[in-house]
């Protein structure tokens, strides 16, 4: 199982939302990398937190900065839209993209993006929370604010198609407060059996909470965290040892 560090950015800042909003200034995202890195991460995703906001990407320089001191996959997301984006994100230094909102809006940027660079480059993110009114698993997009039609069984499956290498899939209820994993999401997907890797992502509360998610999780699987890294909660190489 991986461990990844995700940096939400805003104004070159590393940032710490909540539920997908708000947010708490943390700090400069190259020195948290590097202390990641040093610790002992495993990989890091970078994303541009109002990218969808504002319509554009500011991580470009700040790939540049952060790759010149860390060997381990990097990944960033946000913003990216294009063919175009994903060519200057790996130019950058990224060694794989993320895409959310961009692959909804046209998921054949996902097989073409595949084709070009390999399916290993490609991640698709997907927010989710469930609909009380259907009591089904739905989409969002644009930081958990829009609803998208689409179940999120029935997206998963179209994006396994096309071709993404992972799915990085974020709870976005248990996003940044601390209070768990959300294990009806991870019992979810379970059901659905997927074909690729998974990395999953909102709530860990701490070593007890990634020791219990372990057994859900395959060797090539992994889970992003970010809270209890930036406010000292847990050390790396305690995690390591947790799950080793």
């Amino acid at each position: 199982m991986r461990i990844i560090s995700r940096l939400d950015i805003k104004n070159h800042n590393v940032i710490q939302p909540i539920n997908l909003e708000g947010l708490r200034v943390i700090g400069d995202p190259n020195k948290i990398g590097k202390k990641y890195y040093k610790e002992g991460i495993d990989e890091i995703i970078l994303m541009d937190a109002v990218a969808s906001l504002y319509g554009r990407n500011n991580l470009f320089n700040t790939i540049k900065q952060i790759t010149k001191n860390i060997f381990i996959p990097i990944s960033v997301g946000g913003g990216i839209r294009s063919i175009s984006d994903i060519q200057e994100a790996l130019n950058s230094g990224a060694d794989k993209v993320v895409i959310n909102s961009a692959a909804i809006k046209n998921p054949q940027l996902i097989s073409e993006s595949q084709k070009k660079y390999g399916s290993s480059t490609i991640t698709v993110s997907i927010d989710t929370r469930k609909d009380k009114n259907d009591n089904d698993w739905k989409i969002f997009t644009n930081s958990g604010k829009e609803k998208i039609n689409i179940s999120l069984k029935d997206w998963i499956q179209e994006v396994q198609k096309l071709g993404s290498g992972e799915l990085l899939i974020t709870s976005i209820d248990q996003a940044g407060t601390k209070r768990g994993f959300d294990y009806e999401l991870i019992e979810y997907l379970q059901k659905i059996k997927l074909k690729i890797p998974l990395i999953f992502c909102g709530g860990c509360s701490g070593l007890n909470d990634i020791k219990n998610i372990k057994k859900y999780l395959r060797d090539d699987d992994g889970i992003s965290i970010s809270s209890i890294l930036h406010y000292n909660i847990v050390k790396i190489k305690n995690i390591k040892r947790e799950i080793l």
